[in-house]
């Protein structure tokens, strides 16, 4: 997907593209990007949901401006791990660790794609610290390109012998290198390195082997 987000002043806005499946035990893929004050740079806040559980965010800067032009965010979802992608670039890498920790990963129910633009004052900014100014209303960000290649959910046997790419696209060191690169230079949070929230130590799914 191709998104320009709220110039601006856009304090308490969320934008979003995500993509959930249904019911109470739902699994989620979220790109969602925190507004700030004019000259303060935007929070790209991903997260994901298994059987109805998140909690299990990483939050960025972008190294460019992500409201003077469109940028490509993309989602990599398959049986070994999800990527999330900006421009060709891998940010993110949640492995699928469910054989080794019991953790549930996201791998049989069918999601769909969504996108918005919503108020989050009560949080999204500074921890809600920075209100929404309505003044500054509307609040508009831009979508084009949308673009996917997957299986139909209604095929599932299909879909488990699919040849395409994205079931078997794994990082290369090119690629692994540019995630290091993001993940030193570029990262703002991770709930694996939380000790204050997690004070029994990390979430099994955060083990590095």
């Amino acid at each position: 997907m191709q998104i320009k987000l709220v110039p601006g002043d856009s304090a308490g806005t969320v934008a979003t593209f995500y993509v959930p499946s249904q019911g109470s035990a739902h699994d989620e893929i979220d790109f969602e990007f925190l507004g700030n004050a004019s000259g303060q740079p935007y929070t790209v806040h991903t997260n994901v949901y298994s059987q109805g559980k998140g909690g299990r965010e990483q939050q960025f800067r972008m190294w460019f401006d992500p409201t003077a032009d469109f940028h490509t965010y993309s989602v990599v979802w398959n049986p070994t791990h999800i990527l999330y992608v900006v421009d060709g670039t891998p940010i993110r890498e949640h492995r699928n660790r469910e054989a080794a920790t019991g953790v549930a990963y996201p791998r049989s129910q069918a999601m769909r794609v969504y996108a918005s633009v919503w108020d989050a004052e009560e949080w999204a900014t500074q921890g809600g610290r920075v209100r929404t100014d309505w003044s500054r209303a509307p609040f508009v960000a831009s979508y084009k390109g949308f673009a996917a290649s997957g299986c139909a959910s209604q095929d599932a046997a299909a879909c488990a012998r699919s040849n395409g790419a994205w079931m078997y696209q794994e990082l290369d060191a090119t690629a692994l290198d540019r995630l290091q690169w993001v993940q030193k230079n570029y990262m703002i949070y991770n709930y694996c390195a939380d000790t204050w929230r997690f004070k029994d130590g990390a979430p099994p799914e955060c083990a590095t082997k």
